[in-house]
């Protein structure tokens, strides 16, 4: 856990919806052989939520996308079949066919989770750091480096299995924390170091 200067989660006023799960840019970050979600390259987010925000944005690792689509494969199954046979046992054999709907939810959710994948996405600029999501509900979060308390990585059971790690970012008030997931723990490292820094420079008055 590294201490910074804090993250004002800043969300920019002009250009934020909801949270949500986004389409943003292709595949194509050459950091690892599965390429990212959103692309990287200059300019806005492509989705109208960074208009006129000028940065180098930067996708997510496909690992995040193969971690959350194997959540899926082993949940939907296991509850599909729990109610199916609750059902059949309580209600009767017509019943269990309730439990079939939810199934077929999780094949779009396969769908909806690369969709999700593809909007995030993160640009280091000179005084801050922007990070973009969502696709029915767009949110584009800007955090100032002087407003930065703490900067720690995390990375759980199942992503440490995928790979991963994330970058959890502090600041003061709880409400405006940011969070980066699914990074290759080397990129998650090298930001932590990085934001720790500029946040100690800003708020040195550098």
């Amino acid at each position: 856990m590294e201490t910074g200067t804090g993250t004002g989660r800043g969300t920019d006023a002009g250009a934020t919806g909801g949270g949500g799960a986004g389409s943003a840019g292709g595949p194509g970050d050459a950091r690892e052989d599965t390429g990212t979600g959103g692309g990287t390259g200059r300019g806005g987010t492509g989705d109208g939520t960074g208009a006129g925000l000028e940065a180098d944005w930067t996708g997510l690792p496909r690992g995040l996308l193969r971690l959350r689509r194997f959540v899926l494969v082993a949940t939907v199954p296991v509850l599909t079949a729990g109610l199916g046979a609750l059902l059949w046992f309580t209600a009767g054999p017509g019943w269990a066919l309730v439990a079939v709907p939810p199934a077929l939810l999780g094949g779009w959710g396969w769908w909806l989770l690369e969709r999700n994948w593809r909007s995030w996405r993160y640009a280091e600029r000179a005084d801050d750091l922007l990070i973009s999501r969502g696709v029915l509900w767009r949110e584009l979060t800007v955090v100032p480096y002087g407003r930065m308390q703490l900067v720690e990585v995390t990375s759980g059971p199942l992503e440490r299995h995928f790979g991963l790690a994330s970058v959890q970012l502090h600041t003061a008030a709880a409400a405006t924390d940011a969070r980066i997931p699914g990074l290759l723990p080397s990129e998650a490292a090298r930001l932590r170091d990085r934001l720790t820094e500029l946040g100690q420079a800003r708020s040195a008055g550098l």
